[in-house]
């Protein structure tokens, strides 16, 4: 509850969250410490506020993982159904795209590359021996990619059918960005092997700017976000990614394609 409230108005008091949870004032500041360590909000004098974006910020793995989890959900289940069996897939590192390789234990018969080490020990664990999963090398990020020359070098020599691609952020003008400068080569490498491009992303990456863009809108094949994403948003990339697919939330409106 002291998340949402952070995300919905900017910034809590202590006084009132020990008011309206009935608790003690101690309760809530170690409430606070710990969504402060995991980066989820800034501690200030008397409470707490949401965390400031700025086009280098990187939270790491843990703290994005308990972001939008209805809607990732919903993201990975429909982005399943659009791999096939037999096919070569590539996932990008992050949250969503992690989300998404534990929606593919139906799917037979398929080959795997990524530069996350989470996404890779996911799909290990299905346990499947028509399945090969590639990890490329690399410097690992504060998100748990693997970044860098060598895992430039490592994707340059693959084609894959597919590449489904996590973002930190999208926006009309800068595209799909990353805080990550290595990162975003990274990910350009897995763009450039794929015969498709999926971008797995929720409604709020829209607006959303990181410091180095990994591809322009229109270089999405599909764009698969969530039915929380505002009529202007769906207006603007309606025209610019191929296809763009919503994924309905449970407790929100009926599933929409654009």
């Amino acid at each position: 509850m002291i998340l949402e409230e952070v995300r919905r108005t900017g910034a809590v008091r202590v006084g009132d969250l020990v008011v309206r949870l009935g608790v003690s004032d101690m309760t809530v500041r170690r409430d606070l410490d710990v969504l402060a360590a995991r980066g989820l909000v800034e501690k200030v004098y008397g409470g707490a506020t949401s965390v400031v974006g700025r086009s280098t910020d990187e939270p790491g793995f843990e703290a994005k993982s308990v972001r939008q989890l209805p809607e990732k959900e919903a993201i990975a289940a429909l982005a399943a159904g659009l791999v096939r069996s037999g096919t070569a897939i590539g996932l990008s590192a992050g949250t969503t795209t992690w989300t998404l390789a534990r929606f593919l234990d139906e799917v037979p018969d398929l080959t795997v590359v990524t530069n996350s080490i989470r996404v890779a020990d996911v799909l290990q664990q299905s346990g499947r021996t028509d399945r090969t999963v590639v990890l490329t090398g690399g410097v690992r990020t504060p998100s748990d990619a693997l970044v860098g020359p060598v895992a430039v070098q490592a994707l340059r020599s693959l084609h894959l059918d597919v590449v489904f691609l996590g973002v930190h952020g999208m926006a009309e003008r800068s595209g799909f960005t990353t805080p990550n400068l290595d990162e975003s080569e990274t990910d350009r490498a897995l763009v450039d092997a794929a015969g498709r491009v999926v971008v797995v992303a929720d409604h709020t990456k829209w607006g959303t700017v990181g410091i180095s863009t990994i591809a322009d809108l229109g270089e999405a094949d599909v764009l698969v976000t969530d039915e929380g994403l505002g009529d202007a948003a769906r207006a603007a990339l309606g025209d610019q990614v191929g296809e763009l697919l919503l994924a309905p939330v449970p407790g929100r409106g009926e599933e929409g394609t654009a």
